[in-house]
C-alpha cells in the first residue's frame, strides 16, 4: 500500500519522512516540547506538506479503531506551526472540495449559535429551528463516505475509510442524540449534550481541513474531481442546492470510448452487436437490449446491489426510490470498505458463510415507527455450485405491511378505483362460491365443481401433468374458481380428451 499511495504524490524523501515520524513520536510521548520539535523539523526535514502527515499515518503508524477520535489535531498543528503547508489552491465554486468547505463554514456558524443559546433559559422552538438546520449536516459525511473515501482508497490512502468513517458516524450519532433529547423534552440532558456536539463536530472539521482536503488535492486529479460531481449530486448537499453543469470537453472525443465502456463495446462488436444498445442480447429466459436491461433495473420496485467473488462491488440498481445513498464511485470498491467499522464483523461473517456454503441467504430488517426496511443477502452460485458473489436486495415494505384484507379491483395510487367488469366484486365472489354437481366431465366442466365433489383431485392432478402443481400456489388458488377443463388443457398442453380420461381414472 505504501508504494501505491507514493505513486500519486509529488516526490517524497523517505529519510526526511522517517525523521518527521521520529520527531512526532517523541513529541507526542512528551520527550520533546513543541518548540524543540519545530527546531528539529526545521533542521532535519524542512517544509512539510499535509500529505506528508497523511503518508506517515498511512504507512508508519499502527491502526486502531478510535485513533481518529483520539488524535489531538491541535497538538500536531502546534508542533508544526508555520512549517506545514496545508493550503489549498484557488478552486472554482463548483469544485467538490469547495462544497465540503462551504458546508463546514455553515456548520461552524450554527455551532456558534448553539454556544449563544445555551447561555439563556431554554425556549424549545428556538432549538427546534436550529436543530432542523444542524440535522442536515450528516449529508456531508454521506458524501465523504461514498464519494471522497473511495477515490482515496484507489490511490492507496485507506485510513479515512477505516478510521475517519468511525468519527463521522460518532458526530452524526451525537447530533441525532441531541435531536432525540430535544423531542422528548429532556431539557437538562439536552443542554449537557451540546458540549459533546460542539467538541466532536469542531474537532472533525479541523481534521478534515488540516489533513484530509489538502491530501485529497494532492492525490486526486482535476479530471477525477470533475467526474465526482455527478455522484455528489446524487447524494446531495447539506444547507444548499448545487446546480451541476457538465464540463464541455475541450478536445474532441475519440469515436471509441476508453476503459470499461470501450472494452464492452469491443466485446459486443465481436459478437455482432452494435454500441447503440438496440440489438438484443440472449439472456437466460428471453432477449433484451442493453437499453431494456437498464430500464428494467431503473424501474425495479426494489434496490439491488451485486458484489463479486473477489468482494468487489460490481453493480447497483439506479432507482429513483433508492433507500440508502449510492454513487458510481462505489463500483470497484472492496465491499468491506463500504460499511462502517462497527458493522464490518457482521459483513465479514455473512460473506464467509455464504461463500463456504454454510448458508445460502441472510436476512435483516429495520423496524421503526412508520418504517420497515427488509434486506436480504443471497449467495450467487453458478451451475456447478461455485460461489460467484453476493446479491443484496432491499425493499421499503412499510406500505406492504400496512395492507389488510384483499384488493381485487383496480386501484390507483391516488385512491381512485376502477371496475373492470360488469359485475361487482361481491357478485364475483358469490358466483365463485356457487358450485354445481358434476354428472359427466366435459370440456366445459368447471374445475371448482370437480374439486368440490372430489377434493383429493387437487393433489393428484400433477400425475397427469406437472404444471398442475401450481394449483397449490396462491395464484393457483385464485385460478381454480375461473377455469374449466378446456382451459386446463390449453394451459397445460395436455389434449382435452386425454385430460378428461386422466381425471376419470383419478376419481374412479
Amino acid at each position: 500500500m505504501e508504494s501505491k499511495m507514493k505513486n500519486y504524490l509529488p516526490e517524497i524523501d523517505s529519510n526526511k519522512l522517517q525523521a518527521l515520524f521520529e520527531i512526532e513520536t517523541a513529541y507526542k510521548s512528551g520527550k520533546l516540547s513543541a518548540e524543540e520539535a519545530r527546531k528539529q523539523i526545521k533542521e532535519r526535514v524542512g517544509k512539510v506538506s499535509a500529505y506528508h502527515v497523511a503518508y506517515i499515518e498511512q504507512t508508519m503508524t499502527e491502526e486502531t479503531d478510535d485513533e481518529c477520535i483520539r488524535e489531538d489535531v491541535h497538538s500536531v498543528i502546534n508542533m508544526l506551526g508555520d512549517l506545514i503547508d496545508n493550503s489549498l489552491p484557488n478552486l472554482p465554486e463548483d469544485h467538490p472540495i469547495m462544497h465540503y468547505l462551504k458546508e463546514n463554514a455553515e456548520m461552524k456558524r450554527l455551532l456558534l449559535a448553539v454556544e449563544d443559546l445555551v447561555q439563556y433559559p431554554m425556549i424549545k422552538n428556538q432549538w427546534l429551528e436550529l436543530y432542523e438546520k444542524i440535522g442536515q449536516y450528516p449529508l456531508h459525511y454521506k458524501r465523504k463516505q461514498n464519494q471522497l473515501y473511495p477515490m482515496l482508497e484507489r490511490k492507496g490512502f485507506t485510513r479515512p475509510t477505516t478510521t475517519m468513517w468511525t468519527f463521522d458516524d460518532l458526530v452524526r450519532d451525537e447530533i441525532r442524540e441531541a435531536e432525540r433529547l430535544l423531542r422528548e423534552d429532556k431539557e437538562e440532558e439536552f443542554i449537557k449534550q451540546q458540549e459533546r456536539v460542539l467538541m466532536y463536530a469542531r474537532d472533525l472539521m479541523e481534521k478534515e481541513e488540516f489533513i484530509l482536503y489538502p491530501t485529497s488535492m494532492a492525490l486526486i486529479s482535476a479530471e477525477e474531481f470533475e467526474d465526482m460531481k455527478s455522484g455528489d449530486q446524487e447524494i446531495g448537499f447539506a444547507f444548499f442546492e448545487v446546480e451541476h453543469k457538465p464540463q464541455t470537453a475541450s478536445i474532441k472525443a475519440s469515436t471509441t470510448p476508453e476503459g470499461f465502456a470501450g472494452d464492452l463495446q469491443a466485446l459486443l462488436s465481436k459478437y455482432g452487436y452494435t454500441a447503440g444498445g438496440s440489438d438484443k442480447l440472449e439472456v437466460t429466459t428471453g432477449n433484451l437490449s442493453l437499453e431494456q436491461i437498464n430500464l428494467i433495473y431503473k424501474h425495479l420496485p426494489i434496490d439491488i446491489s451485486f458484489v463479486d467473488e473477489n468482494e468487489l462491488v460490481c453493480f447497483y440498481s439506479d432507482t429513483d426510490h433508492r433507500i440508502f445513498p449510492r454513487s458510481k464511485n462505489v463500483i470497484g470498491r472492496e465491499v468491506m470498505n463500504c460499511h462502517p467499522r462497527k458493522s464490518a464483523h457482521i459483513v465479514r461473517e455473512v460473506i464467509d458463510k455464504l461463500r463456504s456454503g454454510e448458508q445460502d441467504k441472510s436476512e435483516f430488517w429495520i423496524n421503526k415507527p412508520g418504517l420497515f426496511i427488509y434486506i436480504i443477502y443471497v449467495a450467487v452460485r453458478d451451475k456447478d455450485g461455485k460461489f460467484r458473489g453476493v446479491l443484496e436486495v432491499m425493499q421499503d415494505c412499510t406500505h406492504i405491511r400496512s395492507l389488510e384484507g384483499s384488493q381485487t379491483l383496480l386501484t390507483w395510487s391516488n385512491g381512485e378505483v376502477e371496475t373492470t367488469t360488469e359485475t361487482s366484486e361481491k357478485d364475483e365472489e358469490q358466483a365463485e362460491e356457487e358450485t354445481q354437481p358434476v354428472e359427466e366431465i366435459t370440456p366445459q366442466t368447471r374445475l371448482k365443481d370437480l374439486l368440490k365433489q372430489y377434493p383429493e383431485l387437487k393433489n393428484r392432478l400433477p400425475e397427469i401433468a406437472p404444471q398442475f402443481k401450481m394449483l397449490n400456489t396462491p395464484l393457483g388458488k385464485l385460478m381454480i374458481g375461473k377455469v374449466n377443463v378446456q382451459m386446463m388443457s390449453d394451459r397445460s398442453g395436455v389434449p382435452v380428451d386425454k385430460l378428461i380420461e386422466g381425471i376419470r381414472k383419478i376419481i374412479g
